[in-house]
């Protein structure tokens, strides 16, 4: 079969390569998929590059633990473990892994899959999985967001953040979210009551904000901070940060200032549930959450997508077809 695989770190347009491996195995408990479409994060280029460096300690210190990228999905059962019960052959499917999405074949757990109704294409059902889950458990974080909270979401055009402005939305609340010039209508689109082009207008602004979510961006913490309700609460979900720590100095800043506060600040380690997952592709069925979708890419071309991601100007997900 064709993967997509890559054997030291580097950009992906100098480290990735199409190859033919062998299919896998699967276990009693595993579900082989086809795959149809595979989206990218921000986590594949940075897993893929190493970066920060304190990665690799986890990741592989002189190359990448996980050989074939990607980790969302959609697709076709092919075949199943012994020991599988919830799927068949010929279902279509939603699934997460931690690496290999990026494969005409893959063999996920059965805890990893849901079933993918007609209603839902599978380029907009592959964008669901990491990128959901996190702007769900962001806006669950700490509590759920309540109807009439003043809301920030920074990094509102990518990936997690136009998932982030629709549930804080839907949740009740009243959201300003923050973009480049160029995305500000689509986020408006969204359903976001009030956009910051952050190329004019400093983030996170006046507020008072009773939540900020940091999708994106290194506005510091202490600027933040300022800008909270005396209760309000910062999620941190940003990977940005230097070469060395990422972002690991903010979320130290953040505890260490929430430790002696009536703010709540921290860093929000998202991980994709099957619950999470079958909330969010139920609400995209039925069209109440939309799935934007910046690009689609062949797999022969998926370096060039994963570049694009790196870019961090991705309008929604960026999705690799097969």
């Amino acid at each position: 079969m064709k993967a997509v695989v890559q054997d030291r770190y580097g950009p992906a347009e100098e480290v990735l390569r199409l190859e033919d491996v062998p299919e896998p195995e699967v276990g009693p408990h595993q579900v082989l998929v086809r795959v149809a479409a595979a989206s990218l994060n921000a986590a594949d280029w940075h897993l893929g590059e190493g970066l920060p460096l304190f990665v690799r300690a986890g990741e592989g210190l002189r190359r990448p633990r996980r050989r074939c990228p990607g980790s969302d999905l959609a697709g076709r059962v092919e075949a199943v473990g012994a020991a599988v019960t919830r799927v068949r052959p010929g279902d279509d499917v939603v699934a997460w892994t931690e690496g290999g999405a990026l494969a005409e074949l893959v063999a996920v757990s059965e805890d990893d899959v849901v079933l993918r109704p007609t209603t839902l294409d599978p380029v907009e059902a592959a964008a669901l999985p990491l990128a959901g889950t996190t702007a769900l458990q962001a806006v669950r974080h700490g509590g759920p967001v309540r109807p009439g909270e003043r809301v920030l979401v920074t990094g509102a055009s990518g990936g997690v953040g136009t998932f982030a402005v629709q549930l804080a939305v839907a949740a009740g609340a009243h959201v300003t979210a923050s973009c480049r010039t160029e995305n500000v209508e689509l986020v408006r689109r969204l359903g976001a009551h009030h956009v910051l082009d952050r190329t004019r207008e400093p983030v996170p602004g006046d507020g008072p904000w009773d939540r900020v979510l940091q999708v994106a961006g290194t506005t510091p913490v202490l600027a933040v901070r300022r800008a909270l309700t005396p209760g309000g609460r910062l999620v941190l979900l940003s990977g940005d940060g230097g070469r060395l720590l990422g972002p690991l100095p903010g979320m130290l800043r953040a505890a260490a200032l929430s430790a002696v506060s009536s703010q709540r600040m921290g860093f929000l380690m998202a991980t994709t549930t099957r619950d999470d997952v079958q909330t969010l592709v139920d609400e995209a069925a039925t069209g109440s959450l939309r799935v934007v979708v910046d690009r689609t890419y062949d797999l022969v071309d998926a370096a060039a997508a994963l570049a694009h991601v790196r870019t961090g100007r991705a309008r929604g997900k960026v999705v690799v077809t097969l």
